[in-house]
């Protein structure tokens, strides 16, 4: 070929290459973080079964043909093909003695250990269920409601309400029969609070076992002292009868409806009880068979629904979350209240998410400092009682976990009560500092004492799966120069002047790790007290800014540490906000990159990690939401880079903000599954 005409080829062949070079630049910003094969997780049913777990199931009725869910039933036929799956796939039938035994150091549990157990007392376990039992040789616990065995022949039960023959249940008799079987451990499900309760002003009803009771005609809640006495009788009642017909200690107790309380739970252990069995998700553990996680049966599955429910017992959860303001559903107006929360509740149920981050205080005007609440409490003024109906609303309709969002200091209580102050090195004053949140010191034993007080009011008066702690949990480089504070430096060998903590980098290391770890250790407090009315499988998150996790040294300006967060809490929840940090323009997905990246490098940190992303562009004075596709955009480079569980804030239900037919592809497993 001619030279003259080789040269513009060969500048066209150049201009391809430069082309082709930046388009494949271009696709590799989106491709998925390698990870070499040896790395990548495993399944759970690939790997080793857990060292003392147990998968406990729970059954109810069980029915030759009609399996009325009424009665949460399977067929008899179905369940003889699950125990015949169990025992063919490797599942190894235990009692309560070897848990019990392994618990306190004996023996370890079998791999793949399996307990049975069947809720109410129906009399298919007399007629159908202990032949099967005979003939497998496989130990179940049986756990009847007390009043509806007490029930007269001639009479209906009264089966939470519904009047029910009485032949579907088991009589005394028949249960002093199956316990003298030696296969069956004889349990309690409680005597007489099988039923709900009116639990709030609006009407709902929860279980009675687990709530303060609402009377309608005084307008108040039953006090502590009325519960706890109703549940200790209940307790001693069911204990007294199974006592009398076995001969035996009751040792197993089965929550109704699954629905644990901490109150509850004391004084059942206070009655010997070593062994109490919820509906929570997961493998039981040997060390937590006071809050013992159960798979419920309900809906008859068949064999192929049936094994792989067993199988995936233990997956790992993802999170995915909507992040819920209550301001929105609040109104004047009750009916317009209604609607609103209609609204919210059809929301998550078509987002088809798994868990809503709800807000408990209230914030009208966005000042971040809480004056008032959404529930009944001893410390501050009560917008209204509303967190309690949207909760329970949500967790039922919408079928989600619901955690409580709640501030950790930035409460506006009295005067007296010491803040949280700021020294200036300019003028040597301290005060309060107004770009900051108004917190109350976390060093201050009366503010302690308040904040705790919220938190156990809001245990009374809710239930809920989850605790969020605010952002509001934080001391910059030259806080708290409270007198408490000091004092507390004090104490710890510190200096107790800003001016001495800052003098030298090893001082001011050791201030900034002592400050990191007292607002692990009040949220802990918080925790406890929750735990406490609440009960032990209440989960924690904590928010915490993305600067500590890209920048380790900037714990210094928030007392907030990436490795204290992973070890202290079930969830960490970075705010994944790149135009609230005032990231460039373009350089967005890089920057979610390097904060997804930097919580990799810890191993597992993933799977305990919530990503929340922004809704609204806070940096423009309306707010505007975040266009749509953006946000979907920035859902989806998440997975990509590894990120299994993320959420957003706020979810504006009111305006379809963001748009449901954009996000949800990206935020919903039903649509977008995790990689």
């Amino acid at each position: 070929m001619d030279a003259t005409l080789m040269r513009p080829y060969r500048a066209f062949l150049l201009l391809l290459l430069a082309v082709a070079t930046m388009l494949l630049a271009a696709c590799a910003k989106d491709i998925p973080v390698f990870t070499p094969p040896a790395e990548r997780p495993v399944a759970n049913a690939e790997q080793p079964w857990p060292r003392n777990h147990v998968a406990v199931l729970a059954y109810h009725d069980v029915e030759d043909k009609d399996a009325d869910q009424a009665y949460l039933s399977v067929r008899t036929d179905h369940l003889i093909e699950q125990l015949a799956w169990l025992r063919e796939n490797g599942y190894r039938p235990v009692t309560v003695d070897q848990i019990l035994a392994a618990r306190n150091g004996g023996p370890a549990l079998p791999d793949r250990a399996v307990l049975l157990t069947f809720d109410d007392g129906y009399r298919s376990f007399y007629t159908r269920v202990l032949p099967i039992l005979k003939a497998y040789r496989w130990p179940a616990v049986l756990a009847p409601v007390g009043v509806w065995l007490d029930t007269p022949d001639t009479e209906p039960v009264d089966f939470g309400g519904k009047p029910t023959e009485r032949d579907r249940m088991l009589t005394w008799q028949q249960v002093r029969e199956i316990a003298a079987s030696g296969l069956v451990e004889i349990g309690a499900h409680t005597d007489a609070h099988h039923y709900g309760v009116l639990a709030n002003p609006q009407g709902n009803t929860q279980p009675v076992a687990a709530v303060r009771a609402f009377d309608k005609q005084t307008g108040k809640y039953e006090t502590d002292a009325a519960y706890e006495a109703r549940v200790r009788n209940d307790v001693k009642r069911i204990t007294e009868k199974v006592h009398r017909i076995t001969g035996k200690p009751v040792r197993v107790w089965i929550w109704p409806y699954g629905a644990e309380g901490g109150t509850a739970l004391r004084i059942i252990g206070e009655n010997g009880y070593q062994m109490a069995l919820t509906l929570e998700d997961g493998l039981a553990r040997v060390d937590r068979m006071m809050s013992g996680a159960r798979m419920l049966l309900a809906n008859d599955p068949g064999l192929r629904s049936f094994a792989q429910s067993v199988v995936d017992m233990d997956e790992q959860q993802t999170m995915r979350v909507a992040h819920v303001d209550l301001d929105y559903v609040y109104d004047a107006d009750p009916a317009q209240m209604d609607r609103n929360l209609d609204k919210l509740v059809q929301r998550i149920f078509d987002l088809k998410i798994d868990t809503v981050f709800l807000q408990a205080f209230a914030d009208p005007d966005a000042s971040g400092l809480v004056k008032s609440v959404y529930f009944p409490n001893r410390v501050l003024p009560v917008r209204a009682d509303l967190f309690n109906r949207v909760a329970w609303q949500l967790r039922n309709r919408a079928d989600v976990k619901l955690y409580a969002w709640m501030p950790v200091l930035s409460l506006d209580l009295d005067k007296s009560i010491a803040r949280v102050t700021r020294w200036d090195p300019e003028s040597g004053r301290t005060d309060v500092d107004p770009k900051q949140y108004r917190r109350l010191s976390p060093f201050d034993p009366l503010a302690r004492q308040r904040i705790g007080e919220l938190y156990e009011d809001l245990a009374r008066h809710a239930m809920f799966d989850g605790i969020l702690f605010h952002d509001d949990a934080l001391l910059s480089d030259f806080e708290d120069a409270s007198a408490p504070a000091l004092a507390a430096y004090r104490k710890a060998g510190l200096p107790d002047s800003i001016e001495a903590l800052r003098a030298n980098p090893e001082t001011m290391q050791r201030w900034t790790r002592f400050k990191s770890r007292a607002l692990v250790d009040f949220t802990h407090e918080l925790t406890a007290k929750v735990r406490a009315i609440r009960g032990p499988a209440i989960k924690t998150a904590r928010n915490i800014f993305a600067a500590p996790i890209l920048q380790p040294e900037s714990e210094a300006w928030f007392a907030q540490n990436l490795d204290d967060f992973l070890g202290a809490y079930d969830w960490t929840a970075p705010m994944a906000m790149p135009y609230m940090e005032q990231v460039p323009a373009g350089k967005e997905n890089a920057w979610l990159d390097s904060l997804v990246d930097t919580v990799a490098r810890r191993p597992g940190a993933l799977r305990r990690t919530v990503f929340e992303l922004q809704g609204r562009d806070w940096r423009k004075a309306d707010a505007p939401p975040v266009d749509s596709a953006v946000l979907a955009g920035w859902m989806q480079r998440l997975q990509r880079r590894g990120a299994r569980s993320f959420g957003y804030y706020p979810d504006d239900f009111h305006n379809n903000q963001p748009r449901l037919d954009v996000i949800r592809p990206a935020l919903s497993n039903a649509w977008y599954p995790a990689p």
